[in-house]
């Protein structure tokens, strides 16, 4: 009987090492698929999509933090869209998680960037600092945020050889799935941008609140349409060019299968004068085109500087009450 002892305390010993090891098999099995759930969460966010035509890779990819913190660390990011025919590259990539919160993703992103499309267009840019946080749920990303600091950029078309260049202070991008809706908050602060051959746009400070209606999906590219066959809500858009000078537009839209946009909107000018003082500047070409609308709207507003019309457009074409037209906007 006295002999037993030692062998039951063995067992017990060796039962206790290997529920240990197992434990640790287990959890160390769980922490490499998190961290490949968070890779895959973070190309997401990057490159909106899920269709095979759509791939993202990192370059010298590694997985650091074990065991209690999942971290992503990738020295290049590269996103091909064989569909559409766009392709992009980024700097170097840092993403963390911690394991008692894995759906709560936290990255940043280095610069430069270069976006090329199949259709001649190609963006470079550059940033002091980008950093964004993803909250997931079982199925795709809930809500997203991202900061960008000192953007600079670069945007050339190879088919008419016009340039564009922008830069921002601070730029803001808040989206998150409301039931089956899509909520969107951007806002750009300080922003200057200069078309070749045209004068530089005056700095401008802007924000924009929209709702997309049944489109949750286009946070994470879950949803294939887009923005064809799309509605929503404007409910405002703000821009600020200094010294009291404000537009603001809000209203239903949509936009048909061919993307064409409609929607009635209200348009609100503070200060017309200097408005169009600014776009003249900017566009002499058209010039007098400006000052034809810029009297139309005056008398509509009864001869003051704020003006306050409704802005409608129907199938592209844009009208102000309906019956006076403004012009075209071309299909997305």
């Amino acid at each position: 009987m006295a002999a037993s002892s030692p062998s039951r305390s063995g067992r017990k010993f060796w039962m206790l090492g290997g529920g240990i090891v197992l434990v640790i098999v287990l959890y160390t099995g769980a922490w490499f698929y998190a961290a490949s759930q968070l890779k895959n969460t973070v190309l997401r966010a990057i490159a909106p999509g899920n269709t095979a035509g759509v791939s993202g890779e990192c370059t010298d990819i590694d997985f650091r933090g074990y065991p209690f913190r999942i971290g992503l660390f990738c020295s290049k990011v590269d996103v091909d869209d064989t569909v559409n025919g766009v392709s992009a590259s980024f700097g170097q990539l840092r993403s963390a998680a911690q394991v008692y919160a894995p759906g709560h993703i936290v990255w940043e992103l280095d610069s430069p960037a270069e976006i090329r499309s199949a259709h001649g267009l190609s963006l470079n840019a550059e940033w002091a600092s980008l950093q964004s946080s993803l909250i997931t749920k079982l199925k795709g990303i809930d809500r997203s945020s991202m900061v960008i600091d000192g953007l600079k950029g670069t945007a050339v078309s190879s088919q008419t050889g016009q340039t564009i260049d922008f830069d921002a202070a601070h730029t803001e991008i808040h989206l998150r799935q409301n039931g089956g809706d899509l909520d969107g908050a951007i806002s750009v602060t300080d922003s200057n941008a200069a078309i070749k051959d045209w004068s530089a746009f005056p700095k401008l400070s802007a924000s924009a609140d929209v709702t997309l209606a049944g489109k949750a999906g286009m946070i994470d590219g879950s949803d294939q349409r887009g923005l064809f066959g799309a509605s929503g809500e404007l409910r405002k858009v703000v821009a600020d060019i200094g010294d009291g000078k404000v537009m603001t537009l809000s209203g239903p839209f949509s936009f048909d299968e061919e993307g064409y946009l409609s929607g009635k909107f209200k348009l609100e000018i503070e200060q017309l004068g200097p408005w169009r003082d600014s776009i003249k500047q900017t566009f002499p070409d058209i010039a007098k085109t400006v000052d034809t609308a810029a009297k139309l709207l005056k008398a509509l507003a009864g001869g003051g500087d704020k003006v306050s019309v409704d802005l409608v457009v129907a199938r592209g074409n844009a009208t102000v009450g309906g019956f006076i037209p403004l012009g075209s906007i071309p299909p997305i």
